[in-house]
């Protein structure tokens, strides 16, 4: 079984991680695999998304909070869970919990 691995972001210097990054550690994310960012999602480079997704390796899971945490656009988000499945590698997404590609039931 493969490591579970968090990505959390917020929108503002302003806005704080610490809610986020405890629901990911309860999940089973090891803090030193919580990746972070401090931008608006409609930015196209984020660093702790970029760092995140080159640390998966098959068999992983990819763990956020929201899924409005993860993608800039529905399309993008999409692309980004397909290119997960593509290499072997699980998403969930806590607070949507019918969002889960890890568990049988998530294929249709």
């Amino acid at each position: 079984m493969g490591r579970k691995i968090g990505y959390a972001r917020v929108s503002t210097n302003e806005q704080e991680l610490d809610l986020q990054i405890d629901a990911l550690i309860r999940e089973g994310c090891d803090q030193s695999l919580v990746f972070k960012d401090r931008t608006s999602g409609a930015k196209s480079t984020r660093l702790g998304l970029d760092q995140c997704l080159d640390v998966l390796e098959p068999g992983d899971t990819l763990i956020v909070w929201r899924l409005d945490r993860l993608g800039r656009s529905m399309s993008h988000l999409i692309n980004l869970i397909e290119s997960l499945i593509e290499r072997n590698i699980g998403f969930k997404s806590i607070q949507d919990g019918a969002i889960d590609t890890t568990t049988a039931s998530s294929e249709c």
